[in-house]
């Protein structure tokens, strides 16, 4: 099932769930964080389906959160919470095997979603960041507890604190990735690898993944909890302001006052 800014295709068992708004780099609103959670919802009740393989439209895997819509929420009709928040809860209980194709930048959401995944790989010329300091805001989605964990607090602080951009090398060489290929091949390996776990039985894969959960279930709760309040009080910051502001005129921002 296609939905608005998420394309859904079965191949061999496999979802593969492809963020469609390549003219914003497929950049996140709420729209696209909705439909990507409903996506996974689909495809962890289909019992056809083993795996899920996630990729950005040609262009992108995606430029974070789209700035635009930032400061302004959609308001729902239904009542229920939408955008950021229960899409990470859905990828970050996801009861089957979730890949990631990193096929081009990855910012902000698009560096954090993929601390989620199971396995992550990215093209050559593919590379990601955590740009969150830089716009005064603070780590979101546990990547607080999980960048750590991946890369030790070291690396993650040097990363966080100086937004660097990290290659499809060094993002292997981080943990942060599986492996690379050249970009062309990008999506034919994911998928194989895919269709290699999807021949697994589904209750030891459901079962695997619970178990590989549970292990830092808690430290994720506890860091989503400490970072929810400070991001609260972080968008909308004279920082934050400065940083958008000069985001849309195209120029440096200026912190020296904040």
């Amino acid at each position: 099932m296609n939905r608005e800014t998420v394309l859904s295709e079965q191949r061999n068992g496999v979802a593969l769930l492809t963020l469609n708004r390549p003219d914003k780099l497929n950049a996140f609103n709420d729209q696209q964080y909705d439909d990507l959670r409903d996506a996974l919802a689909d495809a962890e009740a289909d019992d056809t389906i083993k795996a899920a393989v996630i990729i950005g439209a040609p262009g992108a895997f995606s430029a974070g959160q789209d700035l635009s819509e930032m400061a302004t929420a959609r308001t729902h009709d239904d009542g229920e919470p939408h955008g950021f928040g229960p899409f990470i809860d859905r990828l970050s209980t996801f009861q089957k095997p979730v890949l990631a194709a990193v096929n081009g930048v990855g910012v902000g959401i698009g560096l954090t979603m993929l601390l989620h995944c199971d396995i992550v790989y990215m093209g050559r010329s593919a590379r990601i960041r955590a740009p969150f300091v830089s716009l005064g805001l603070v780590p979101e989605a546990g990547s607080s507890f999980l960048l750590q964990a991946i890369v030790g607090p070291q690396v993650a602080a040097e990363l966080l604190y100086t937004n660097a951009w990290i290659d499809a090398e060094k993002a292997v060489g981080l943990g942060l990735a599986a492996d690379a290929f050249d970009d062309d091949e990008l999506l034919e390996k994911t998928l194989e690898k895919a269709s290699e776990i999807a021949r697994q039985p589904l209750s030891a894969l459901r079962r695997t993944k619970q178990v590989l959960l549970d292990v830092r279930a808690d430290a994720l709760t506890e860091a989503r909890r400490r970072e929810e309040p400070a991001m609260a009080l972080s968008v909308g910051s004279p920082a934050n302001v400065e940083a958008i502001r000069a985001f849309r005129q195209k120029r440096s921002p200026d912190f020296a006052d904040f």
